[in-house]
C-alpha cells in the first residue's frame, strides 16, 4: 500500500513520502496563486482540487495540506487566513461560515516521542454540518463532528463532537 492509500484509508501514514510531499506542494502552489491575486480565475486553482465543491467564496490568506478531501456545500464562506490540514476528509455542509483564522485539523501525531521521530502520522475526517458559524480564530480538532445549527465562539477550541 503507498503512503497515500494509507492515509485515504486511514490508517498511519509516512508524511514526508515523495508523493504525498508533491501533491502538498500542488495545493500550496494553487494558494500562492489565488492568495497573490485573489480573483475569480485565480480561485480555480483551488477549487479544481477539492473533491466536491458548491458555491463557496474563499477570501485570500487560504491554505491548505491537498484539497483534494475538502468538501464544500452550497454558500459556504471561507473568511481571510483560514487553514484546512485535509489529510482525511472535511466536509462543510450548506450556508457554512468560517470566520479569519479558522484552522480545521484533520492530521494529528503519535503521542509517543519516537513514533514522532518516524514522521508517522494518522487522520480522522472532520465534518461541519448545515447553517454552521465558526468565530474568527477557532481550532477545530481531528475526528469532530458538528451538527446542523451550531455556532462556536471565537477563539475557542473544538476538541468534541458538538
Amino acid at each position: 500500500m503507498t503512503e497515500l492509500e494509507k492515509m485515504r484509508a486511514g490508517l498511519p501514514f509516512n508524511t514526508l513520502d515523495a508523493e504525498l510531499r508533491m501533491l502538498r506542494e500542488k495545493a500550496r502552489m494553487a494558494c500562492a496563486k489565488y492568495n497573490a491575486h485573489p480573483s475569480k480565475g485565480n480561485l480555480k486553482h483551488i477549487t479544481r482540487l477539492f473533491e466536491r465543491v458548491g458555491s463557496v467564496v474563499i477570501e485570500p490568506g487560504f491554505q491548505c495540506d491537498y484539497g483534494s478531501h475538502i468538501y464544500t456545500g452550497e454558500n459556504v464562506y471561507i473568511n481571510f487566513n483560514c487553514v484546512l490540514l485535509d489529510s482525511a476528509n472535511i466536509t462543510l455542509g450548506d450556508n457554512v461560515l468560517l470566520g479569519p483564522g479558522v484552522h480545521i485539523y484533520t492530521v494529528d501525531h503519535p503521542r509517543d516521542a519516537l513514533k514522532r521521530k518516524t514522521a508517522e502520522c494518522f487522520a480522522k475526517p472532520v465534518t461541519i454540518g448545515h447553517n454552521v458559524w465558526i468565530g474568527g480564530g477557532s481550532i477545530i480538532f481531528p475526528g469532530v463532528n458538528i451538527s446542523d445549527g451550531v455556532i462556536i465562539a471565537a477563539n475557542e477550541v473544538v476538541r468534541q463532537d458538538r
